[in-house]
């Protein structure tokens, strides 16, 4: 690829990101690269943090948004952006002291390796609620409709929530600066080739482009 790569973005280039950075912030970012530069076929992988740092490993995207911090010798990672969290509850929850007293409370999460799910479990642990059983989802719309429906209750940045709170399906709880700040990055192989094509994502996000030697060729 170093090889032939002539400095005009084209050809493939896999991004992944979390599905909740995809819906709330890469779309104009995704529409200005796009038209920008039809020549290149780009895809976007979603999944939690812990499949992305994967897959940029094993390169099998490019590079990814993750919810930070991610601290790996073989990854550079860049803030790009910070992301206000709350906890999502059926309506009838008035505030997080009334979820000690629900017996069948549940959380309401993605898969393993989600870092919100982690970050949500540690929440409710400060407020003595610990042990609580997990129902797992693939999508964020599934993860809304069971907190409305009463199962259980889930963490997600407040722009996910805002127009199931605005249609009265769930209850929106704040949280304080420390608990609700977090960082979205974007990660990349420090030995990764950095094509033509991703140089002109990364200049599209507005994002610095690390220049490392080039990975050895071979044969």
């Amino acid at each position: 690829r170093a090889a032939a790569d002539d400095g005009r973005p084209k050809g493939p280039l896999t991004v992944g990101s979390l599905e909740t950075t995809a819906a709330l912030r890469l779309s104009p970012v995704l529409t200005r690269f796009v038209a920008a530069w039809p020549e290149v076929d780009l895809t976007l992988r979603t999944g939690t943090t812990a499949e992305l740092v994967e897959m940029t490993l094993d390169r099998t995207v490019e590079g990814a948004f993750v919810a930070g911090p991610v601290d790996h010798p073989a990854l550079d990672a860049t803030v790009t952006f910070e992301e206000a969290m709350a906890i999502a509850t059926a309506p009838g929850i008035e505030s997080l002291d009334d979820l000690a007293d629900v017996e069948t409370l549940k959380l309401v999460v993605l898969r393993a390796g989600c870092s919100y799910r982690q970050r949500l479990e540690a929440i409710l642990a400060r407020r003595g609620i610990v042990g609580l059983r997990q129902l797992e989802f693939g999508t964020i719309d599934a993860i809304i409709a069971c907190v409305a429906a009463g199962l259980g209750v889930t963490l997600m940045p407040k722009g996910i929530l805002a127009a199931a709170e605005a249609e009265g399906r769930v209850a929106v709880h704040d949280l304080p600066p420390g608990e609700a700040i977090v960082e979205t990055q974007f990660i990349r192989r420090r030995d990764g080739f950095l094509s033509s094509a991703m140089r002109a994502f990364l200049e599209t996000a507005r994002l610095p482009q690390v220049e490392r030697p080039p990975e050895r060729l071979r044969a």
